[in-house]
């Protein structure tokens, strides 16, 4: 007996995640830990399938020695980059496994007790396709029959107001988010899509 379709998946990010800013080499991240549940609506006429999250059940984990290296080496102890969702929602393809998912967060940097500084503010379109811009060109990986994806999107930053910390990252400029994660339907339902079983989980 088939299980009856989700109306709700749950999200885990994994490791193999990453983070540029401007011309920065990139942050390798290891985002497991960080989980949120998205709620389906009716599919549409085309098929897809409407999903939202509540930005307050959305954790993302922080950006700081123990999750992040840059060049090899881990983030200097006291610097942590927390992540403070304001919303992820967009439409999956259940026939191609694809996903467009609109994300804006508030991203708050900080050292220690010495520093905070202003938010940066990150929306982009987080897609399983590829994406090209003036600093990037990279591709994500649609859902795979184990739920796994690659989530990758480009922002403009804007400047903060706070001149020294806009001059030391060049903003206005880009940002680049890379996103490994896995969609899982909730407990006693099924996928309400059938990935092919040939398309492997990204990064196999």
């Amino acid at each position: 007996m088939s299980l009856p379709p989700a109306a709700a998946l749950e999200l885990n990010t994994l490791a193999g995640c990453g983070l540029a800013i401007a011309g920065y080499p990139h942050f390798r991240y290891d985002a497991r830990g960080g989980r949120g549940s998205a709620q389906l609506g009716q599919p549409s006429g085309d098929g897809s399938w409407p999903l939202r999250f509540q930005p307050e059940g959305l954790c993302i984990p922080p950006l700081n020695w123990r999750s992040t290296r840059v060049l090899g080496l881990p983030l200097p102890p006291g610097l942590s980059i927390s992540i403070e969702p304001e919303q992820l929602e967009g439409l999956l393809d259940p026939a191609s496994g694809c996903l467009s998912l609109n994300f804006r967060a508030r991203f708050h940097c900080r050292v220690g007790s010495l520093y905070r500084a202003p938010p940066l503010l990150v929306a982009t379109e987080l897609v399983t396709c590829e994406i090209r811009s003036q600093r990037h060109h990279c591709c994500g990986q649609p859902l795979a029959a184990d739920g796994r994806a690659l989530l990758v999107g480009v922002a403009t930053i804007e400047p903060t107001g706070e001149a020294w910390l806009d001059r030391f990252l060049g903003l206005p400029d880009e940002a680049l988010a890379l996103l490994r994660c896995r969609f899982t339907p909730e407990a006693g339902a099924g996928f309400p899509w059938e990935p092919p079983a040939y398309r492997s989980a990204p990064g196999q």
